[in-house]
């Protein structure tokens, strides 16, 4: 099995827009797709989730969503329509050939899984993590947050909420003006297609994490499994405790 993740590679989506994936381990492929502001490294490498996954028999498949990390990051609103990260998704499973996977995210990660779901992908068991009901059926609040915060840059008073955005957006390297454009790919999930969604799901939250509403909520409407783990949105995923959920979840 590898042990480290492999350097990045590289497709071309659905419109021409090079993105980029890593992986590690072997066996059965699980996709997992990070966080707004994030990346790769930082969500599921860094901290060692994708090993404690692979550690459990899978080949982890790690894309950059648009406009992050290792993707290109235009700046044009042509290259951010509605459900550009959903159609994204749908186009690595497509290019690497997987029919029989398991696939999951963190945050908007967890809202592109569930936008990949409604549009037709069939994966046999779900990861969504740091996601609430709310985040997925009404995605304007969060958007309009982070709205903010990128248009205010420099602006925070220390320690608030939107400072520490802020200081993440800068660890992460991240581009304010492909991130603007991100937020006009979000699209609403409405609770009729939640409840059509007849996967085994996983729905993994910090125990103080509310940034998107009731994990327990959204556990409840997919009619899954609901699990707590230490943590706020930003803190959860430098847990432990977060990959050992996904790994046993996924081993079991």
């Amino acid at each position: 099995m590898a042990t480290f993740p492999t350097e990045p590679q590289f497709f071309n989506s659905f419109d021409g827009v090079r993105l980029a994936w890593r992986e590690i381990g072997e066996g059965r492929p699980v996709v997992l797709i990070h966080g707004y502001f994030s990346t790769t490294e930082v969500n599921w490498i860094k901290y060692g989730h994708a090993a404690a996954v692979a550690a459990r028999g899978f080949r982890v498949i790690m894309p950059d969503l648009r406009g992050h990390g290792f993707s290109d990051r235009p700046h044009d609103a042509a290259s951010y329509p509605p459900d550009a990260l959903m159609r994204d998704g749908l186009a690595l499973v497509e290019h690497l050939g997987l029919t029989d996977y398991d696939l999951g995210g963190y945050s908007l990660g967890a809202r592109t899984t569930v936008r990949m779901l409604a549009n037709g992908a069939a994966p046999r068991r779900v990861v969504l993590t740091g996601m609430g009901l709310t985040g997925i059926v009404s995605t304007t609040g969060r958007g309009e947050y982070f709205r903010r915060v990128l248009t205010n840059l420099g602006s925070f008073e220390r320690g608030t909420p939107e400072w520490l955005t802020e200081a993440f957006l800068k660890t992460t390297q991240g581009d304010p003006q492909a991130l603007l454009r991100v937020l006009d790919t979000f699209v609403d999930t409405p609770r009729d297609a939640l409840t059509a969604i007849d996967r085994p799901v996983l729905v993994a939250c910090g125990v103080d994490d509310d940034d998107n509403g009731s994990a327990r909520e959204l556990a409840e409407a997919l009619r899954g499994q609901y699990l707590e783990v230490p943590g706020n949105h930003m803190s959860a995923v430098t847990k432990p405790e977060l990959g050992r959920a996904i790994a046993e979840f996924l081993a079991a």
